[in-house]
């Protein structure tokens, strides 16, 4: 039942008003600023009615605060003054849902009330999905600052180790000349920034697709949920949602990393889509928990992947789909997924398309006779 705090130093005025917005409604009332604040920091409310005169703090300065304090709280203000420039410093001053004139007209009032309350809700709705959109930056970020801190550390450490030799040589002629140490250090430092950027290019991308938060936000702990809102976010054709088929033998929960873990999840769907641009009958599978097991696995019926590269596609750079990326996709995947005990599992028949797994670690609290139930 949504909660309206009616404020007004009128005693008469509050009991007209709790009676005049009707049983649907939870109504506390408050004699003035102070005591309307104290109120709305003690417990939640929904929507905020205050008039304008009252003794000592005017209701106006009651919004400010309250606009401050409580952001998706709806807020009306009540007057019995016909005074314009009140109005408009009310107003302008804060958000203000509507206005309404005393005395109170029961109609006029419910009317306001059912929108204020579905107001309120949006705003609810809105500020959980900023909060958790502040979250999901935060926990990806900080991934990626971790992940990002070995490689751009090993660039320095040997750009510092060429500026030390240089020195060496000059100081010392006879010694082996820095040009022979070169081009070990010159390719080990391009791994290390070609990874960088495809790091960085990867989640770039997700976000600009929209899909890391969406996805995230709607699991819930659900691995269903994830790829059904992944789906529901991501810029696909007429012809790709065609092609697209979920297949949920058991779904489990997703506790660690979540927004990660759609970043992951993400990338490779972006991946089998590439591998499917020219196949005449493409069929993409997601298959959320094969076999009972915390799993979930991104199949395509491509081209598939040549098995002299297939070993190599998580330990090295491995450019495919015509060239097309830096090849380290799949290894930053694999290691977002080995950050929080998990793995990623490629497997593939040439001229019969791929299959990508992302294996999840066991919920610590699924016992062992659950799992044996799910796998029945």
């Amino acid at each position: 039942m949504p909660t309206v705090l009616y404020v007004d130093d009128e005693e008469l005025a509050c009991k007209y008003f709790a009676r005049t917005a009707g049983s649907g409604y939870r109504v506390l009332t408050a004699p003035g600023v102070d005591a309307a604040l104290a109120l709305l920091r003690a417990e939640p409310v929904d929507v905020l009615v205050t008039d304008y005169r009252m003794p000592g703090r005017a209701g106006s300065e009651l919004l400010r605060v309250a606009e401050r304090e409580f952001p998706e709280l709806v807020a009306i203000l009540v007057t019995a003054y016909a005074d314009k420039a009140l109005l408009l410093e009310t107003v302008n001053g804060g958000p203000v849902f509507r206005v309404l004139e005393k005395p109170l007209q029961q109609d006029a009032l419910r009317a306001v009330l059912r929108l204020a309350e579905e107001e309120a809700r949006r705003r609810v709705r809105d500020g959980a999905a900023r909060r958790h959109g502040a979250l999901a930056i935060e926990e990806t970020v900080a991934f990626l600052a971790h992940e990002l801190n070995t490689p751009l550390s090993a660039i320095a450490d040997f750009a510092r180790t060429i500026a030390l030799r240089a020195r060496e040589d000059e100081a010392a002629p006879d010694v082996l000349p820095l040009k022979a140490h070169l081009g070990p250090v010159a390719a080990h430092m391009d791994d290390n920034a070609r990874y960088c950027l495809s790091v960085l290019n990867t989640f770039v991308e997700s976000v600009r697709r929209a899909t890391l938060v969406p996805a995230a936000r709607a699991a819930e702990g659900s691995a269903h949920r994830m790829v059904t809102a992944l789906l529901a976010s991501y810029p696909l054709s007429a012809a790709q949602r065609g092609a697209i088929a979920v297949d949920v033998q058991h779904d489990f929960p997703i506790r660690m990393a979540p927004n990660c873990v759609a970043l992951v999840l993400s990338a490779l769907l972006g991946n089998a889509l590439r591998a499917l641009q020219d196949v005449g009958q493409p069929l993409l599978r997601v298959t959320v928990g094969a076999g009972g097991q915390p799993a979930i696995a991104v199949a395509d019926n491509g081209a598939g992947i040549a098995p002299a590269i297939l070993h190599r596609l998580l330990l090295e750079p491995v450019p495919m789909h015509g060239g097309e990326g830096s090849g380290w996709g799949l290894i930053f995947c694999n290691r977002v997924m080995q950050s929080f005990g998990g793995r990623l599992r490629v497997q593939s028949v040439p001229g019969r398309g791929a299959s990508v797994t992302m294996h999840f670690p066991p919920s610590p609290d699924v016992t062992t006779e659950e799992k044996t139930e799910d796998r029945t």
